[in-house]
């Protein structure tokens, strides 16, 4: 959430920013500072009435030695008063400060003050594209190609689970899980990451803690009365390893990857463009996940937003890098480059990576601190990338690397855990 001491300091400034991405959240800053003037009113008002309260009940005492009972009673009297006055305060100060956290909540973090501005993704501006477009003649979509290698099954999924599920078959699941094992190699062994495991229900504070509530509880899946959620994304369970937590300043920037399935509920409606694997409700994902000093945040960026790239690099496959403009950056995020890979039987890019820093706005949720070299406690900058999601991922090696006679070769980074140079029929 937004540091209440900028929101307090530079109200005017955290609405101009938080209006840039559209919609009605920079009306919450006056409510919150509405909010926050009656708690701090109210804290001010008890912490006087308490001091008055301590040195009356030493008084009291010197009275009742002194002899003078009835001034003694008479001041138990005001004391009791106090104390009731106090309750009350107690009542208003936590009662405003419970609204004002709620409204904190909802409002998003402040796009980065370099960020396009934008109302939405038609202004997102192109920064760079590695490799050329494959030249194939005619070239045939995924599920044209997967079918006929027998790589996957919507029918069988949908029999199962109903649509937006996906499932693998003989090479088909061989390469799934070999991409998996190649992105995590690739993120462990040469750009520093360390893995992890984790579980695949959070709680659901955790949710609250990255930003997924209370604004897209409607896209979870939620279990135990939407006390507990199917990870959305391993963006959760990983950066709440750190929630709640005092980090050293030595132990930074923090470099953690995971493989996870997601699960999501939009689905998005009916069309070519979520046709076959594109947009599912379940889908296997690698994610990076950097927890570091505020002064490192944007350069990490760069260097995350570049591990990400690098998995296409080595697969061979065309793709752009877009920067997000401040109509269609992220909730919780203040700057996200999106990396779109080429499909050529969809005739489009396809985002298979969201690289984004969050700048201090998810360690604030998650109450997540770190103490630097002084001692001094300071709240760090979190940042996640998909690196990368698989089901695009899998759409674009399908279709930029098709064959003539409709076999598919294998990129040669990945034959070694494949196990073959080409995928062809009935093999």
């Amino acid at each position: 959430m937004l540091d209440i001491r900028v929101v307090r300091e530079n109200p005017e400034y955290v609405k101009e920013r938080v209006r840039l991405r559209g919609g009605d959240h920079w009306m919450l800053v006056d409510k919150v500072l509405e909010c926050d003037v009656k708690r701090r009113n109210a804290e001010t008002e008890k912490q006087a009435l308490s001091s008055e309260r301590n040195s009356s009940s030493k008084l009291i005492g010197q009275m009742m030695k002194e002899g003078r009972r009835e001034e003694a009673e008479e001041l138990k009297k005001r004391m009791s008063e106090v104390g009731e006055r106090i309750k009350a305060l107690d009542e208003v100060a936590s009662a405003a400060a419970e609204e004002q956290e709620t409204l904190l909540l909802n409002i998003p973090n402040m796009p980065h003050d370099g960020a396009p501005v934008g109302a939405d993704e038609t202004a997102n501006p192109e920064l760079r594209v590695w490799g050329t477009k494959p030249e194939i003649a005619e070239p045939k979509d995924h599920v044209q190609i997967a079918t006929a290698l027998g790589l996957l099954n919507f029918e069988d999924a949908a029999r199962i689970s109903g649509s937006g599920f996906i499932v693998y078959r003989g090479l088909g699941a061989r390469l799934e899980r070999a991409l998996i094992n190649f992105l995590l190699d690739t993120q462990t062994r040469e750009n520093g990451y360390q893995e992890v495991g984790v579980p695949f229900i959070v709680k659901r504070e955790c949710m609250y803690g990255t930003g997924q509530l209370p604004k897209f509880e409607e896209d979870m899946y939620g279990i135990e009365g939407n006390s507990m959620f199917l990870v959305p994304t391993a963006e959760v369970p990983v950066t709440n390893l750190c929630r709640d937590q005092i980090l050293k300043e030595a132990d930074l920037p923090v470099k953690m990857t995971a493989y996870t399935p997601c699960f999501r509920r939009e689905a998005g409606s009916a069309g070519r463009e979520n046709k076959g694997m594109i947009r599912v409700h379940q889908f296997d994902k690698v994610e990076l996940v950097e927890i570091c000093r505020p002064e490192d945040g944007f350069a990490e960026l760069e260097a995350l937003t570049g591990h990400a790239e690098c998995i296409l690099q080595k697969l061979g496959l065309h793709y752009r890098v877009i920067e997000l403009c401040t109509g269609d950056v992220g909730f919780s995020s203040a700057k996200t480059y999106d990396i779109e890979v080429w499909a050529p039987g969809q005739g489009k890019y396809l985002e298979v990576s969201s690289c984004s820093c969050f700048t201090d706005y998810q360690a604030r949720r998650m109450k997540l601190r770190y103490k630097d070299a002084n001692g001094k406690m300071r709240v760090p900058y979190t940042l996640n990338g998909s690196g990368t999601a698989l089901p695009r991922l899998y759409v674009a090696l399908l279709e930029q690397c098709q064959q003539p006679d409709g076999s598919v070769r294998i990129p040669e980074a990945l034959v070694p855990y494949f196990g073959a140079e080409v995928i062809t029929a009935g093999s």
